[in-house]
């Protein structure tokens, strides 16, 4: 089976999205099949590249707004047309892609529901946030539409996510929750290397993140402990504005920023960190928070969509509500001091990863998808 990949985002992958696509393209490979993803590129552009055995082709994008989505979808549809007929399923990943038309098989993954999102993206005296909810009305939520009315499966990564599609004119199309994956293999646990205990924190820095309420958590953290200390691993918009919060605080010492990292060094943070949290405000089924279960780090994770589908609170994770600091600086203080408990989310966590959310297990669920779909 050759399998068409559409998405946004950048391959290889810095990101939940690319992480998924990469993900399952690697167990298609290695199953036999062949895989072509196509995802935005530079300027006026196209680039093919060959990773290994899969072809990836970054098609030109222009980032002139609010025509950005149809210059791009012209460039897609114009380099998707020359190699069409060699794929067997097309498979779309949602949100923030063209809705090209094509004859062959098609299904699409829901990460998250625009129209739902973007009411997370930030407070509405914020300029960029206000702009982002106007798009998601404007231009995502149609794109999204036309996706949702020429496919003939739609899969999503959570339970939430699902459920907010009911206000998507879904009409008689099936609906089936996947979710997301993991290389077990790659991320495991260790025994811990290192000798002062840290936090945790793996994301794009933005508000939706829940990434301010990290700051006001870790304040309260270091007054009632002194020796841990908060990592924060990613990049994003508001970089700027925590770190000046951080300094604001007087917590610079106690909190360190270390931008991008590349998956060895995420591996390597997960299995050594005393906890990992997850603060978000709304998320389909976070990369983050498998990558930390499967190292068997104890996880606290804010109770929205996604996280309640994976942790059963205080048996394989902790589910606190989201925005809210104190709670959050209240549970990583008496985690801190049960090195038992820790152990014991640790263990389960990493079971509940075998069990339910490894690539071959995720993967294997799709290729039920893709064939489904073909022989109707």
């Amino acid at each position: 089976m050759h399998i068409c990949q559409i998405m946004s985002s950048p391959f290889p992958p810095e990101e939940g999205i690319g992480n998924y696509v990469n993900g399952l393209s690697n167990f298609f490979l290695e199953n036999g099949h062949k895989v072509t993803v196509f995802t935005r590129g530079k300027l006026f552009t196209t680039i093919v590249k060959q990773i290994d055995n899969l072809t990836v082709i970054e098609v030109p994008f222009i980032p002139l707004y609010p025509v950005y989505m149809g210059l791009h979808k012209m460039f897609l549809t114009k380099e998707f047309t020359k190699i069409k007929k060699n794929f067997d399923i097309i498979h779309f990943h949602s949100p923030l892609v063209p809705p090209i038309k094509t004859s062959q098989p098609n299904i699409v993954t829901f990460h998250s529901a625009m129209l739902i999102d973007a009411k997370f993206r930030g407070p509405n005296n914020n300029i960029r946030s206000i702009c982002e909810k106007i798009m998601s009305k404007y231009i995502s939520y149609p794109i999204e539409k036309n996706l949702i009315s020429q496919t003939e499966l739609i899969t999503t990564v959570s339970t939430t996510i699902a459920k907010e599609l009911e206000m998507y004119p879904i009409g008689a199309t099936k609906i089936r929750v996947i979710g997301n994956g993991v290389d077990e293999k790659v991320f495991f646990p260790l025994n811990r290397k290192c000798s002062k205990p840290y936090i945790l924190c793996v994301g794009r820095l933005d508000y939706a993140k829940g990434m301010f309420d990290l700051i006001q958590c870790a304040k309260l953290v270091c007054n009632k402990n002194d020796e841990v200390i908060f990592i924060i691993a990613g990049k994003g918009p508001a970089c700027k504005k925590l770190q000046y919060e951080v300094k604001l605080l007087g917590i610079e010492h106690k909190v360190k920023f270390l931008g991008h990292c590349n998956r060895e060094k995420i591996v390597g943070l997960n299995q050594n960190s005393t906890v990992t949290l997850i603060p978000s405000h709304h998320e389909g089924l976070p990369t983050t928070l498998l990558e930390a279960m499967a190292c068997g780090s104890p996880v606290i994770a804010t109770r929205i969509s996604g996280n309640t589908d994976v942790i059963e609170s205080e048996v394989n994770g902790i589910l606190i509500p989201p925005k809210s600091p104190k709670i959050m600086a209240e549970t990583i203080v008496n985690l801190l001091t049960n090195d038992q408990h820790r152990w014991e989310l640790g263990k389960n966590a990493r079971k509940t990863i075998e069990e339910k959310y490894t690539w071959d297990i995720i993967s294997n669920e799709y290729l039920k998808c893709y064939n489904s779909v073909i022989t109707n």
